[in-house]
């Protein structure tokens, strides 16, 4: 009797270590993703499905297991992706940003689930402010150019998925103009609109703010310096501390920008100038400004958008316009102060894939990518000297470093942006129009309402 006693319990005992194993293996993060696995595969599955239905709440829920979603997908389907519009439709609803087959990263549009995020994770927060949406075709051009010369960028990507919470949000519709030639033939285009990326800690506090389009690799320093800011002010909640690293940051590349801007002009042999002057903002009327002086403000996205801007009844040709932010610089003379970095703006695979799958089998890629390279380049040392300039200064000076939040947003950052758009971009949310329509030109047509 004391013999089976003894055999039941050891029966017992090996049933329990038995269950505790396979408890320990389930619990174990191999063994989750592993048990997640089928339910992940279906939903890929079910995602790529031509019944809208299906696709839509199957792409809904890819997008609860974020960038895993994204990789799921991307990985059943990669070799079909370029050749297949729908599949590339999908992977785009499910990273909401269009072309996300060429950088695979996950953004968030709800602010605050990304601040959950960035919490849970200990990453910053990369909040882009663009016209119009990042997953739509037509967004403002320097956010179509981000998604062709950074996101696909290899080490932009990387950077961007292992290092920060990803989120956008649309600062106003995009305008748009179609040009229907009558025979069926329809060109469709943007007007005018900048785009700024935004550095947030877990808060949605700001620190620091990259303004329009930048070469992947001066995009990518302007990352890491502020996620090294970021780390500083991580789980610090004194606001003395918070407002001195963030004030000597700040001056610290300001002090940098200068240094490097007297060497140029240097180099250049012209006339030493200050690097930030009073014509550097813009705080005058936002109706005495038009789309054209915003449009010139991106050197970029004026070649697209100026043949257009130019026929549009906008101000007066005889009106004088606003003093620009770059007049210290003739658009000589910076186009030559950009070419001292031509050498760093280059346009890897990921870009240039892109690139192609965009454009006329009749245009000339090598010229096409010629171009934009030196576009990139001018728009780089053109939004460092003058834009990020100006808005290292204002934090440097103790701006935009509150820590108040209304209703959890931001009161900073709210703040900053609004001054971005006002001061800098020439956009203000004052005018409905964007500087597109004058009241003061007669144009026969019935007035706008």
């Amino acid at each position: 009797m004391m013999l089976v006693k003894k055999k039941l319990a050891n029966s017992c005992f090996a049933l329990l270590s038995l269950g505790a194993i396979a408890i320990s293996a389930i619990s174990s993060p191999q063994a989750v993703i592993a048990s997640e696995q089928p339910s992940l595969n279906s939903l890929v599955q079910q995602a790529a499905s031509k019944d809208q239905v299906t696709s839509q709440q199957a792409i809904a829920k890819l997008r609860e297991f974020k960038n895993a979603g994204v990789d799921a997908f991307w990985n059943a389907y990669q070799k079909d992706l370029p050749n297949n519009a729908q599949l590339r439709a999908t992977l785009d609803a499910i990273c909401q940003q269009k072309d996300c087959d060429a950088s695979r990263l996950y953004w968030y549009k709800d602010l605050e689930a990304a601040k959950t995020a960035s919490k849970e994770s200990g990453k910053p927060i990369l909040s882009l402010r663009l016209l119009g949406n990042l997953n739509d075709e037509l967004s403002c051009a320097n956010s179509r150019f981000f998604r062709t010369a950074l996101y696909p960028n290899a080490g932009v990507s990387q950077l961007l998925r292992d290092r920060f919470i990803l989120h956008w949000q649309p600062e106003r519709p995009v305008p748009k103009v179609t040009i229907d030639f009558g025979d069926g033939r329809k060109l469709e285009q943007t007007l005018t609109g900048n785009s700024i990326h935004y550095v947030l800690d877990s808060d949605g506090r700001p620190i620091d703010a990259i303004p329009g389009l930048y070469s992947p690799q001066v995009f990518l320093e302007n990352l890491k310096d502020a996620e090294g800011a970021e780390k500083l002010l991580n789980n610090t909640n004194d606001v003395k501390l918070r407002r001195e690293v963030l004030v000597k940051y700040h001056r610290d590349r300001l002090t940098k920008l200068e240094k490097n801007w007297r060497t140029d002009l240097t180099l250049l042999s012209l006339p030493l100038q200050p690097l930030l002057n009073n014509q550097d903002v813009f705080t005058g009327n936002p109706f005495s400004s038009d789309a054209r002086t915003a449009s010139r403000l991106t050197f970029g996205k004026m070649a697209v958008e100026m043949p257009t801007l130019t026929r549009t009844p906008s101000a007066p040709i005889s009106e004088v316009p606003p003093p620009s932010p770059f007049a210290k610089l003739s658009d000589a003379n910076w186009a030559r102060l950009a070419r001292l970095y031509q050498n760093r703006v280059y346009l890897d695979q990921g870009s240039l894939k892109l690139m192609e799958r965009k454009l006329s089998p009749s245009a000339s890629m090598p010229t096409v990518v010629s171009s934009f390279e030196k576009a990139i380049a001018q728009d780089t040392v053109r939004n460092e000297y003058v834009f990020h300039a100006q808005i290292h200064s204002w934090f440097a000076n103790g701006e935009f470093l509150g820590n108040e939040n209304l209703n959890g947003n931001s009161l900073a950052l709210n703040s900053l942006n609004r001054r971005v758009y006002d001061q800098l971009f020439l956009t203000p949310a004052s005018d409905p129009w964007l500087g597109l329509v004058n009241e003061n030109v007669y144009t026969g047509l019935s007035k706008v309402n």
